[in-house]
């Protein structure tokens, strides 16, 4: 095999215009392949880490049913204080774990006491908010307290940028939330805006923050019961694995099932709660296509390369045949030189595709995004590079199967009689 090796680069190097030319489209191949990989990971994570880390959470728990119909933010569907603490003990004792935020999402009316509109609202514990969802604070617009200080206290309301620039309202005005609760009791309390929070595209747009005391005292609600847990998990690659783990043992504290649409619990990781996720996905389709393009760039490539190298060595074919060389060996020659022009292909590309990577990190590729300004760390994974790589080469010997095979069993009387 290294015989082979060393006769298939000697051939690439006496055709070394034609070698340096599919190399090069190759490398072209590669670096494009690579560095996409890397910016669109860089976008994707950027993307979910704004989502998750605002609002979401990695992975929320719900009652049954409660997420078919969150539209209307129905009370009914609360998880009661006694199961509420023993899902919170469980939590704290699960070690994929970082923290949790129990909270009170209800509809209700804001009213700057000369007009009225519409607002959700989330009840939550300030700091455990902060810990769960850390760039809920970067949202801030205007904010009344100083920054080491609750992202609000009791008493207070943040309220979404939509709503204040609508209804005029500024940090430190008095404003009225009314509600109704389960039993369809009306009832209105007056808070203080002490913040003003930026809006963002979704569902999330026209909700509201209050504490979640004030919350449980507007719909007159005893004991610590919630809607919702939102929860950060150490790595956000490993929420499926989590959730199911939290399935299961939440079915053993509830006694229900935990396969079936009678369990009382409901545990959905991000991607099944907004519709961003979709995002996420088209992102990595567009990420397969790119690899699909590299595919048909390296196949084409070499295989025209490997046709010509047939083409114009026939005599010489014949030659090695006549003189008793096996058609294994005639097959293995030209498989060789289409590795090794895509092994070259490979390393050349994936060097400069690194060098690229780490110009675009020391640079920084900046974009607006709303009042946000977007910075891109691209990098790639050791497994990409590893997996492009394996396509290329494994694209290279494919795409000289065909004129290798033609090689081998070309006549040898035919072959030296070719002009």
């Amino acid at each position: 095999m290294i015989q082979i090796l060393g006769l298939a680069s000697r051939n690439l190097v006496r055709y070394y215009r034609r070698t340096l030319l599919t190399a090069g489209l190759i490398v072209i191949g590669v670096v494009a392949v690579l560095v996409f990989t890397a910016m669109s990971g860089s976008f994707k994570d950027h993307m979910i880490g704004q989502i998750t880390d605002s609002m979401l959470g990695h992975i929320q728990i719900h009652r049954q049913g409660y997420v078919a119909s969150v539209e209307s933010l129905p009370l009914n569907l609360n998880i009661k204080p006694e199961m509420a603490n023993q899902i919170d003990d469980l939590l704290s004792e699960t070690e994929e774990v970082v923290s949790s935020a129990p909270r009170l999402k209800f509809a209700g009316m804001f009213s700057d006491f000369k007009e009225t509109t519409n607002i959700r609202l989330n009840g939550i514990l300030p700091e455990r908010e902060h810990r769960t969802v850390p760039l809920l604070a970067d949202r801030f617009i205007e904010k009344a307290q100083d920054d080491e200080k609750p992202l609000l206290t009791e008493g207070g309301i943040l309220i979404p940028q939509l709503l204040a620039r609508g209804m005029n309202v500024s940090v430190g005005d008095m404003i009225v939330i009314v509600a109704t609760n389960e039993e369809g009791s009306v009832n209105g309390r007056r808070f203080t805006v002490q913040g003003i929070l930026e809006a963002v595209t979704g569902p999330g747009g026209r909700d509201g923050y209050l504490h979640i005391d004030d919350a449980r005292a507007l719909l007159r609600i005893e004991g610590n019961e919630i809607n919702e847990i939102a929860i950060r998990i150490r790595n956000i690659g490993n929420t499926d694995n989590v959730r199911e783990t939290l399935i299961r043992r939440l079915a053993e504290i509830t006694g229900r099932p935990e396969s079936t649409k009678k369990a009382a619990l409901e545990v959905h990781t991000w991607d099944q709660l907004t519709p961003f996720s979709n995002i996420a996905a088209m992102i990595d389709l567009l990420d397969i296509f790119v690899r699909v393009l590299l595919v048909g760039i390296v196949m084409i490539s070499v295989m025209n390369v490997m046709i010509m190298a047939v083409y114009e060595r026939i005599r010489e074919i014949g030659t090695i045949a006549a003189i008793g060389t096996p058609p294994a060996r005639i097959l293995w020659m030209f498989i060789s030189e289409g590795f090794l022009i895509g092994l070259m292909g490979t390393l050349i590309g994936t060097a400069i595709s690194l060098v690229i990577i780490q110009a675009l990190n020391m640079w920084q590729v900046t974009f607006a995004f709303g009042r946000q300004v977007i910075t891109l760390a691209p990098a790639i994974a050791t497994s990409d590079i590893l997996l492009i790589g394996a396509l290329v080469l494994a694209i290279s010997v494919v795409g000289s199967l065909q004129p290798a095979l033609k090689a081998a069993r070309m006549d040898p009387i035919a072959a030296l009689r070719h002009v």
